[in-house]
């Protein structure tokens, strides 16, 4: 009926969505979402009775069997003959449900009058059918009375839980406690009244930004969030212990609850938040803050499994007693709540200094110990079998007895923790320095890492020997070429780039060749992949990880190998790193079609690829403790720079044909001729050919080039995934221009129209066929030349076929 965004068609009749779709509220997606585990969850959506109106301009076989269809599903139902009585009757009872007679459009316009009650405010949340003559009509009144039930389990339920998500949104702007609702994506959709008034924030402040945009809290070890992240993205609940930065600088101790929420598609779509900030009256609170051991040592067990290592926001004094207090902070802070308010009186204990003087009274009188304690002395660490044999309740017992009995609740890495604490308190010398270093523990490096003395600015970096182990697993085939970067992109949480690059810069001796330590490495990479843009679906690290990969793998053939100095492969590497930095994930074309500040700077040439190196260079050496180059030779520096610059420039497509002719005219056809003369060719001959300055920076401009778009050149599968993020970037373009009211530079790329595999097929015959043969006869890469038929193969099938997605339907 034209006044619905949403029409759904059957035989019978048409289903008209609330006007609210447009919107993105459609009950489609916006009430699909449930707490997983609990998908009963949340208000009834049932209400005690429908509310029906019937508007059927004459009494027919049909009108009476909807009445009757009403009735027996114990609906309310209001039956008028024309549109204003119609509209009359809904302003007074507001129905859920209007059924509109449009089978004899003499009696009345149905459309108009679909549009009057739509311009009803009242009407947000209502269902309106319309009969059509497509309808058969029959004495089975139980046809009608199916319609009702299909109409109330489908579109009616969504709407009452529209409906019902204005009440929840009431309880939510009346809670004490503090809630934030983000996406997916991590960014901010809502927060309440009381998180405004905790954190100093006003709403708009916040709504639309990305959590990583909002200032965080120095205090927090820098390895939680990564923590948190690893167990919310498993679908699984987290609560700890976690400090806020208020608007004005503060930080806040709060027990945060943080919980996914599964939405469209079985996948989390929300994540909620809740906040309460802690003190000395909370933690005194049994009843109301604390959590069950159980389910949170579930939590955090699974937790630990795949997050990095705890790591000190400084690095401590080396201090026996002090060591103890810094590991017990480290273990409170991934510890349930019971456990970490026995901590705390375990750190009570510790900042005396007499502690093994026996205290008075015992140890039933100690509120704190109790709910841990008792029932849990039996069970001992045999190692600390003598001090638990003393009889005399010194303070160093009782701290023994509250460690052991903590340790019962405690995940695995916090028992592993107190194991080291018990070692350390078994000597008398607690506060006189140790030799040696805290590196060379490995008891505490697993929850407190290694010294950071790095800018707020920068997160703590990881050692390469430091990977979590699941990280690691995914790297083990690192340089195969069917290396599955989305894998190391979840494992990493969109973290990829840093770790690769550890890994390839490592196995490349970029460090040895810089001069440069390996922390100044790890903070650079963690700075360059910070200043990508993760919600961007194809330009993000983990393109820029992919084509590292593709680099590192290239640069280990035989012919690149024979082609290259040392200096090149490390500007290969760091140009692929960088390559495509700050990215916005529009291309060229609409920066200068919009008359953008970049586009202005680099007078509409190159524009994103000038951007690239020049920011490369700047956040480089803008700090020492990530400037690789600080410690290069001047000359040098500057030839590896202007390699790195070259390089980069050569991603930009509008020169594709120029590279590639020249490759071929360069170096492809003299090697190919010295082969036909003489075998492999004279090896000086063939040598000159490679080795000579112009042909290696064209075997540099090929390999970043061929590494840059080797999408098509991936396992199947692999393909499929960019193929889908980089069309997928290409529509939001499209639908940004359109906005904007822009040229639109790739119309093809029009979400509603796009057939996908014509566009890869485009792609592949245009720009990868010519380049690939190139850089295969020079390099040897069959296997790749494999994928490439295949998948061009597989695109050419779904092109045969009219098929416009990525995948063909499911049988």
């Amino acid at each position: 009926m034209g006044c619905a965004s949403s029409i759904h068609i059957s035989d019978r009749v048409v289903y008209h969505s609330g006007k609210e779709s447009e919107d993105s509220h459609s009950p489609q997606q916006t009430n699909t979402t449930q707490h997983q585990g609990n998908p009963a969850s949340g208000l009834p959506i049932k209400p005690v009775s429908c509310k029906v109106l019937l508007v059927f301009a004459k009494e027919d076989s049909q009108s009476n069997g909807f009445c009757w269809a009403c009735e027996k599903a114990n609906f309310r139902c209001s039956v008028v003959r024309s549109p204003e009585s119609a509209v009359e009757c809904f302003q007074e009872k507001h129905h859920d449900l209007v059924i509109i007679d449009h089978r004899h459009s003499r009696h009345f316009d149905a459309e108009a009058l679909c549009r009057s009650i739509r311009a009803i405010n009242s009407s947000e949340n209502t269902v309106m059918v319309a009969v059509v003559k497509r309808y058969v009509e029959n004495a089975n009144m139980m046809a009608c009375y199916n319609e009702l039930l299909q109409l109330e389990h489908g579109e009616l339920r969504s709407q009452f839980k529209l409906r019902a998500g204005n009440t929840i949104f009431t309880a939510l702007e009346q809670s004490q406690e503090a809630i934030e609702i983000t996406s997916e994506d991590q960014v901010i959709q809502y927060v309440n009244p009381a998180y405004e008034v905790t954190m100093g924030y006003q709403q708009g402040e916040l709504i639309g930004k990305e959590m990583i945009e909002v200032p965080k809290s120095e205090k927090n070890k820098p390895d939680l969030l990564e923590t948190i992240n690893s167990c919310i993205r498993k679908g699984k609940e987290w609560q700890g212990i976690y400090y806020a930065k208020k608007k004005n600088g503060d930080s806040i101790q709060q027990n945060v609850k943080i919980t996914p929420v599964i939405g469209q598609g079985g996948t989390i779509r929300h994540y909620v938040s809740i906040n309460r900030p802690l003190n000395d009256n909370n933690k005194s609170d049994k009843t109301g803050e604390r959590v069950q051991a159980e389910s949170q040592t579930d939590i955090l067990s699974s937790k630990h499994k795949t997050a990095g290592k705890a790591l000190w926001t400084s690095d401590p004094p080396r201090l026996g007693g002090a060591t103890v207090i810094n590991i017990i902070n480290a273990a409170q802070e991934s510890s349930p709540m019971p456990v970490a308010e026995a901590l705390d009186r375990v750190l009570e204990i510790l900042r005396t200094t007499e502690l093994y003087s026996p205290a008075l009274g015992t140890k039933d009188e100690d509120p704190h110990t109790n709910d841990l304690v008792g029932g849990l002395m039996t069970r001992r660490h045999s190692s600390m079998a003598r001090i638990h044999s003393m009889t005399i309740e010194a303070p160093i017992t009782k701290v023994i007895n509250i460690i052991n009995a903590a340790q019962e609740s405690s995940p695995m890495p916090v028992a592993e923790a107190l194991d080291r604490v018990l070692e350390i308190l078994r000597t008398t010398e607690l506060y006189s320095p140790a030799l040696g270093t805290k590196d060379e523990d490995p008891h505490t490096n697993d929850l407190v890492g290694a010294p950071h003395h790095m800018s707020s600015h920068l997160t703590t970096p990881l050692s390469l020997k430091d990977i979590p182990p699941r990280v690691a697993q995914t790297m083990e085939n690192e340089d195969s070429w069917d290396f599955d970067i989305f894998n190391l992109e979840d494992a990493t949480m969109k973290r990829p780039l840093t770790y690769l690059g550890l890994q390839i810069f490592s196995r490349f001796g970029v460090c040895e060749f810089l001069n440069c330590p390996e922390a100044v490495l790890r903070s650079w990479l963690q700075v360059v992949e910070a200043n990508y843009h993760s919600s961007n679906s194809y330009h993000n690290s983990t393109h820029a990880a992919d084509v590292l990969h593709a680099t590192a793998y290239f640069l280990s053939k035989e012919r690149v190998k024979q082609s290259l100095d040392p200096i090149d492969e490390v500007a290969a590497l760091i140009a692929a790193t960088v390559h495509d930095v700050d990215h916005p994930g529009r291309t060229n074309s609409f920066l200068c079609n919009a008359g953008s500040e970049l586009a202005i700077l680099y007078n509409d040439t190159a524009v994103l690829e000038s951007h690239h190196a020049a920011l490369a260079f700047q956040i480089t050496t803008r700090d020492d403790k990530c400037n690789i180059f600080k410690n290069m030779e001047r000359n040098e520096y500057r030839t590896l720079r202007q390699a790195i610059i070259d390089m980069v420039l050569a991603t930009e497509m509008t020169k594709h044909f120029e590279h590639v002719n020249k490759f071929v005219n360069s170096i492809n056809k003299p090697l190919a001729a010295l082969e036909e003369n003489g075998g492999n060719g004279d090896e000086e001959s063939v040598k000159g050919v490679l080795t000579s300055p112009e042909n290696r920076i064209l075997v540099k401009r090929m390999l970043i080039k061929c590494a840059d778009i080797s999408n098509p050149c991936r396992p199947q599968e692999l393909c499929i995934e960019w193929a889908g993020r980089i069309s997928e970037e290409y529509f939001a373009q499209t639908d940004e221009e359109k906005r904007q009211g822009l040229p639109v530079v790739m119309p093809v790329f029009d979400r509603n129209t796009c057939s996908i595999p014509k566009s890869q097929i485009s792609f592949i015959d245009y720009f990868i066929t010519d380049m690939f043969d190139a850089w295969d006869a020079f390099a040897d890469l069959p296997n790749l030349m494999q994928h490439l038929d295949n998948n061009f193969k597989y695109w050419k099938g779904l092109d045969e076929r009219k098929l416009h997605k990525l995948r063909p339907p499911p049988e």
